[in-house]
């Protein structure tokens, strides 16, 4: 599965929407990777393996689930989570671009993929990718929430 959406962050057009600085959307979307448990409520534990300038590698745990991933920065402009393939889990990919295409537009780019990308899907996993999408598409809007939340509360600064 494949999937990319654009979540629009300033609109410069929409006075009731407080902007955020891409510096603050930068230091949220850092702070998701870092701080996993508070984005993600189901989550049981996130425990930072290794730490550096460039990233990190965590293990996740959902329950009796353990998954292991690494996030990679290119800072102030991309995020990349990398979760290789293990036990049953197929590997997979999140990768959030922050898009800047004029002075105070601010935007991120959320892309999906996973290692079934290309194989011809049956009628019911297409219905489950699509309640997948779905999923994705409100988490990253919730993260979204969040990150604005912490930075009305000067927990970005």
């Amino acid at each position: 599965m494949k999937f990319t959406h654009l979540i629009e962050i300033n609109d410069p057009l929409n006075p009731l929407i407080k902007p955020l600085s891409s510096e603050q959307l930068w230091r949220g979307l850092v702070l998701r990777a870092e701080q996993q448990m508070l984005f993600v409520p189901h989550l049981d534990g996130c425990q930072i393996l290794e730490k550096s300038m460039d990233g990190l590698s965590r293990e996740l745990q959902y329950g009796k689930l353990v998954i292991r991933d690494s996030v990679t920065y290119l800072p102030q402009l991309q995020v990349r989570y990398q979760v290789p393939p293990q036990g049953e889990l197929l590997g997979s990919s999140l990768t959030m671009t922050i898009e800047q295409p004029q002075p105070h537009a601010l935007f991120v780019r959320f892309s999906y993929a996973d290692d079934v990308s290309g194989a011809v899907l049956s009628a019911e996993e297409e219905m489950v990718d699509g309640y997948r999408r779905a999923a994705y598409l409100q988490a990253d809007i919730e993260m979204i929430r969040i990150i604005r939340e912490l930075a009305d509360n000067d927990g970005l600064n």
